[in-house]
Parts: C-alpha cells; sequence; structure tokens
C-alpha cells in the first residue's frame, strides 16, 4: 500500500474506505459465543488470543480492519500487528456495536 493507514477508522468512515479499497480484510477478533450472536457477513474470525499462532492467515497487502464488540480488544490487536509489521492494519471504532447502530441494524446488538 502507498499511504499509510491511520491506526483507527470511525465505523461510519468504513463504508466510503472499503469502496475505495475493495480488498480490505475485516478482521473479527471476538469469541466464537460472540459471533453466534452477530456478525458481518464474510468477515475473518479469528479470536484474539489465537492472533499469534495464526498470523500467517492474515494479509499483508490489503487493508485490515480489526473488530470486537466496542473496540478496545480490536485496538490491543491492531498495536500488536503493527509491532509484528502489519502496517495495513487499522482498527474499527466502536467495534460490531457501532457497526449495528450507524450501518445495520440488522445485526443484533448485545
Amino acid at each position: 500500500m502507498e499511504t499509510a493507514l491511520p491506526m483507527a477508522l470511525p465505523v461510519a468512515q468504513l463504508p466510503e474506505f472499503r469502496a475505495s479499497n475493495p480488498a480490505t480484510v475485516i478482521l473479527d477478533v471476538r469469541e466464537p459465543h460472540e459471533l453466534a450472536i452477530a456478525h458481518v457477513e464474510g468477515a475473518l474470525h479469528i479470536p484474539m488470543q489465537t492472533i499469534p499462532n495464526r498470523l500467517a492467515e492474515l494479509p499483508r497487502e490489503a487493508p485490515l480492519a480489526v473488530m470486537c464488540h466496542h473496540g478496545a480488544r480490536s485496538m490491543a490487536v491492531v498495536n500488536y500487528l503493527r509491532k509484528a509489521g502489519y502496517d495495513n492494519a487499522f482498527n474499527i471504532t466502536g467495534g460490531i456495536d457501532a457497526w449495528s447502530r450507524e450501518l445495520d441494524s440488522a445485526i443484533p446488538l448485545y
């Protein structure tokens, strides 16, 4: 990627970002029981605690938008990934909660 990505992006800006960056991968780091309640179709699901052992599954060339429930765990994952050389990772602030409230009310709140 030619331009540096921000560390975080508000969920409301995600549709425009994805329109400009169609290869963007949504990485959902929530636990399986959370995913069973609410999920974004097409997102890559790797629970936070398993990220270190599954780095090979993550893209390095495409933007990597990391999401959790509200944004705290995903920000920790972004910090970890950036230190591991994944400059393409950024946090979706507000997580799936904000996604449901601002982008897709069909996704259940919990």
